[in-house]
């Protein structure tokens, strides 16, 4: 039996997933997009491995076959196009390709004709997508969280009309949660939700919706619009992509992570049907602490990994290609050169390894998971930052130029002290669970 670690007791209703090892439950935004807003089409001619009207293929049954399918996307489709997506370009074929492979449904559990895979499989899925594409890794979590949440307390409703069209690779979700008003707080929604006798009626506003207009649902919070209801009474909703009275504001332009088409959203009177509610109302709480942030810190952990991985892979292809004219002496013979790369390489090492630690204490519900997962993230932050930024020291003016795959690392681990939860707020939550003291206490 796995539990999870924010979890409290509360039992689950209607529909529930299988637990990661047959399956797996238990986070959503950032940057960017600059130049187009327009879909990128996918170009099976490019790719014939997954060309037009293949069959989707089998979901992995294993971590290691999840990771090895990713892979073959990161290198045949993620990484040749990696500059395009940088232009603020949203990585519809990296996706295609993923869906196609069989890894839309990675955390749809086994029984909805998903894969049923957990927190480590989405670290290691984002860790091997991140090295070549961190828009792509990112863009990918947030469908996995998404899904993860859709499928925690799924009603049969919502595994037909969600879950399997997932698994098939026909329906790409996303997250949106975060608040202008609310900033940080994500757990806080102001966006209101109304009972009608058909549903719901959503109204308000979300900030830094990745996959923004490009998804097919969005996992939506709330908070109540009767003024009488219960403090603390959240909810969240399922709301279709094309669902009138959704209005997507400018593409917000990051410094990094250019491809995430992440973008403001306005709710004006969007009307939800009553099958589309997650679990009961006022559960918003829980899905956040017990499904989206364990998911969601997987997800951004394995991201930013990559892209400590990505930097570092870069500057030894560099230093062992790289020879002075008057020498023929390669760079990668220069012991200081070989002394600063092995640091770097364990750095990345060791930050692996309490990532792939802290998913499995956290499947596995052990007494540290909470401690684990958010000092995964806050030391994934320090580590893609020092190796991308070390890294293209390593590399020189040949690095430091506009638009080289060195600039590119850097700017894109820059996200990950911002992203919310930022790092300090991380560092604090895991001090307070090591002292038993409640996450959330003023």
């Amino acid at each position: 039996m796995v539990t999870h670690p924010f979890r409290q007791s509360r039992p689950a209703q209607g529909y529930q997933a299988p637990t990661p090892g047959g399956s797996g439950i238990s986070r959503a935004v950032i940057h960017g997009l600059t130049r187009s807003e327009q879909r990128i089409p996918f170009r099976p001619d490019r790719f014939p491995w997954c060309g037009y009207g293949c069959a989707v293929e089998q979901p992995p049954t294993s971590t290691a076959e999840a990771v090895e399918r990713a892979r073959r996307v990161a290198v045949e489709v993620a990484a040749p196009l990696a500059d395009h997506v940088d232009q603020g370009n949203w990585p519809a074929e990296a996706l295609r390709a993923l869906q196609k492979t069989g890894l839309g449904g990675l955390t749809a559990p086994a029984s909805a004709g998903g894969a049923g895979l957990g927190l480590r499989a989405v670290a290691e899925v984002c860790a091997v997508l991140g090295a070549a594409c961190a828009s792509t890794a990112i863009t990918f979590g947030m469908h996995a969280v998404g899904t993860a949440v859709i499928a925690a307390k799924a009603t049969r409703e919502q595994v037909r009309d969600l879950l399997r069209p997932i698994a098939a690779g026909e329906h790409l979700t996303s997250l949106a949660l975060s608040e202008p008003g609310t900033g940080s707080h994500f757990w806080l929604p102001e966006t209101r939700l109304r009972r009608t006798a058909e549903g719901f009626v959503v109204d308000g506003t979300k900030s830094f919706v990745t996959n923004g207009s490009h998804a097919d649902s969005y996992v939506v919070s709330t908070a109540p619009a009767d003024a009488d209801a219960p403090t603390g009474q959240f909810s969240c909703v399922v709301v279709p992509g094309d669902a009138p009275g959704l209005e997507w504001q400018q593409a917000w332009t990051g410094v990094g992570l250019r491809g995430n088409a992440s973008r403001g959203l306005e709710l004006r009177g969007v009307r939800v049907p009553r099958t589309h509610l997650l679990g009961s109302e006022g559960d918003q709480i829980w899905y956040v602490f017990e499904v989206v942030t364990p998911f969601f810190l997987m997800a951004t952990s394995g991201t930013y990994l990559g892209i400590a991985q990505g930097a570092l892979d870069a500057a030894r292809a560099h230093l062992a290609a790289r020879k002075h004219s008057h020498t023929g002496r390669p760079l990668a013979a220069e012991p200081i050169l070989q002394h600063r790369v092995a640091t770097l390489w364990a750095q990345v090492q060791r930050t692996r390894a309490l990532v792939i630690w802290a998913a499995e204490e956290a499947e596995h519900g052990g007494p540290d998971a909470i401690a684990a997962l958010t000092s995964a993230k806050a030391e994934v932050a320090d580590c893609a930052v020092t190796v991308a930024n070390e890294a293209m020291t390593l590399v020189g003016g040949i690095g430091y130029r506009d638009r080289s795959v060195a600039e590119r690392h850097l700017r894109d681990a820059r996200a990950a002290h911002v992203m919310s939860p930022t790092t300090d707020v991380l560092r604090t939550w895991a001090g307070r669970a090591l002292l038993d003291l409640p996450l959330l206490a003023e």
